[in-house]
C-alpha cells in the first residue's frame, strides 16, 4: 500500500469522470498482483473519491484510508458532541474493518442523534480507536486482517451530509469497482489454464478453458460497457446496470475457479503460492456480494423494464 500511494499509482480517475474504465482496469491489475492488497487498494481509493465528491479536506501525505461501511446488528458506532466546524466524537464496535492494524485513517459509516446515517473521517492512531484482534478467523484474505475497531470517544470529522453516503451516485459507483476486483482476481487464475493449454495438447483441459473464455469475456464486455453508460449519465442511477455487472462478475468468477480446479486437478491449489491465494482468497472475497439476496433485488427492478428489453 505505501509502495502504490508513494508511487501515485492511489489518484485514479473518478468514476464518470470519463475514465471510470481506466480507474477499473487500475483496481483489476492490482487484484491480479495480489487479492488482499487490492482490498485495501480499493477501499483507499473509494475514500478518496468520497472525500474529493463531497470537497472533504486533503487527507494527509501520505496517509492511506479505509472505507468501512458495513453495519451488521451488533456493530454500529454512533457520533456525538457535534461542532460547529464539523467535528464529532464516536462511540461504538466498527466490525469488517479491513487493514485497520495497518492503515493511518478510516472513512466510516456512523449515526447522529437523529438516527441519519454519516460518514466520519478519523486518524486511527488516537486514543479512543482500539484495533482488536476479533473478529477476523480468514483463511482465505487473511492478510486483510478485517477485525473490529472499538471506538470510545474517538475524535472525527463529518464527511457530506447526513444521508449523503448511500444517495450519492457514486454509492453504485464503488459498488463496481468491487466487481472489477473481482474481475481481475478470476483472470489472472484463468491465464494458468492458457498457460497450462499452450504448453501440452489437452482436450479435457482446452473445453474448461473454452468455458473461462466465454465467463471472463462475458465479465468484461458487461464492465467495459457500464463503464461507457457511467461517464455517458455520471449522475444518474446506475443501480440497476451495476448490479447486472456485479452479478455476471461473480457468476463468471465463480465459473473460472470451478473450470480451472476441474482442468488442473490439485496442482494450483497445492504447488503454486500465486494461484493457491487466489483461489482462497476470490471465494472469500465475493461474499460481498449477497448472493440471492442481490439477484433477488436485480430481479425486482428487471420486472419494472420494458416487455422486449433483452432483445439485440
Amino acid at each position: 500500500m505505501k509502495a502504490l500511494c508513494g508511487a501515485g499509482l492511489d489518484q485514479l480517475p473518478l468514476p464518470g469522470s470519463g475514465q471510470t474504465l481506466q480507474r477499473w482496469q487500475a483496481l483489476a491489475r492490482a487484484a491480479a498482483f495480489d487479492l488482499s492488497l487490492c482490498k485495501l487498494y480499493e477501499g483507499h481509493t473509494d475514500a478518496l473519491a468520497i472525500m474529493q465528491e463531497w470537497q472533504a479536506p486533503k487527507p494527509p501525505t501520505g496517509s492511506t484510508w479505509g472505507m468501512w461501511a458495513a453495519e451488521p446488528p451488533q456493530a454500529k458506532v454512533t457520533l456525538n458532541a457535534q461542532q460547529q466546524d464539523g467535528s464529532v466524537r464516536l462511540q461504538g464496535l466498527k466490525a469488517w474493518c479491513s487493514g485497520a492494524a495497518t492503515l493511518s485513517h478510516a472513512l466510516i459509516t456512523a449515526w447522529n442523534p437523529a438516527g441519519e446515517q454519516q460518514l466520519v473521517a478519523v486518524a486511527l492512531d488516537q486514543p479512543g480507536v482500539q484495533i482488536t484482534n476479533d473478529g477476523w478467523q480468514a483463511v482465505g484474505m487473511a492478510a486483510t486482517q478485517s477485525v473490529e475497531v472499538l471506538f470510545d470517544g474517538a475524535h472525527g470529522q463529518l464527511v457530506g451530509p447526513a444521508g449523503g453516503y448511500l444517495a450519492r451516485p457514486g454509492f453504485w459507483h464503488g459498488g463496481a469497482g468491487i466487481a472489477a476486483c473481482w474481475y481481475g482476481s478470476a483472470q489472472a487464475i484463468g491465464e494458468a489454464l492458457r498457460a497450462h493449454c499452450l504448453r501440452r495438447e489437452d482436450s479435457h483441459a482446452q473445453a474448461h478453458l473454452g468455458a473461462v473464455d466465454c465467463a471472463l469475456h462475458s465479465a468484461a464486455s458487461l464492465l467495459r460497457a457500464t463503464a461507457r453508460w457511467i461517464d455517458q449519465q455520471p449522475t444518474a442511477d446506475a443501480q440497476l446496470p451495476i448490479r447486472r455487472a456485479r452479478a455476471q462478475c461473480e457468476n463468471s468468477a465463480e465459473q473460472v475457479i470451478r473450470h480451472v480446479g476441474r482442468a488442473l486437478g490439485a496442482l494450483p491449489y497445492c504447488r503454486d503460492a500465486y494461484l493457491a491465494r487466489h483461489l482462497t482468497d476470490l471465494p472469500v472475497y465475493l461474499r460481498q456480494s449477497h448472493a440471492e439476496r442481490d439477484l433477488a433485488a436485480l430481479g425486482l427492478m428487471t420486472t419494472q423494464e420494458r416487455q422486449g428489453s433483452w432483445m439485440l
